[in-house]
């Protein structure tokens, strides 16, 4: 398949997905237990696992979403913009970051800080996507759905330029990653 100028195969089915997601909520179900979490999914990307991560969570929680960017284009620009959309207080809230992918993990790091920094009671991440950057370097996720190398990866909400977000599987880039 192609998106743009970039060769994709697909690399994870939507049944394999909805599998690891299951599985990660009831992980956090276990973990909440006689807690209220606030979810906040990281857009936009994370829209797409947020939404069926929650559908599955039976612990009552509450979702409110932030936006940040660090990409530009195929790669991570490393500079965190301004979190957008924290209308509420946070002081003295469990928080469960919905990332999609961990690039470097360096712009999470810095968002978790500025979250705690707000006087929350706790702030863990789960990730759909792990990357082996992200492995070595900063703040490390509680919950992650898949390890991965270095891949370029689009679908089920991930994008290259704003495109290929709404396939349902998970697709890699064929060939070197685009500069």
């Amino acid at each position: 398949m192609k998106i743009k100028d970039i060769e994709f195969r697909k690399f994870l089915s939507s049944e394999k997905i909805a599998e690891k997601v299951a599985q990660l909520a009831r992980q956090i179900d276990e973990d909440y237990k006689g807690k209220s979490p606030l979810f906040l999914p990281i857009l936009n990307g994370s829209f797409m696992f947020a939404a069926d991560l929650t559908r599955n969570i039976k612990t009552p929680c509450r979702v409110s979403f932030v936006k940040h960017s660090s990409m530009q284009g195929a790669a991570s620009s490393g500079q965190l913009k301004t979190l957008i959309g924290l209308q509420e207080s946070l002081f003295n809230q469990d928080l469960i970051l919905v990332e999609d992918v961990m690039d470097t993990g360096m712009t999470l790091t810095k968002v978790v800080d500025e979250l705690q920094s707000l006087g929350t009671k706790s702030v863990e991440i789960v990730t759909l996507f792990r990357k082996t950057k992200a492995r070595e370097h900063a703040v490390q996720p509680r919950y992650i759905g898949f390890e991965i190398e270095e891949e370029f990866i689009l679908g089920y909400g991930l994008d290259y330029d704003g495109w290929g977000r709404n396939l349902q599987d998970i697709y890699k880039r064929i060939g070197q990653h685009p500069s």
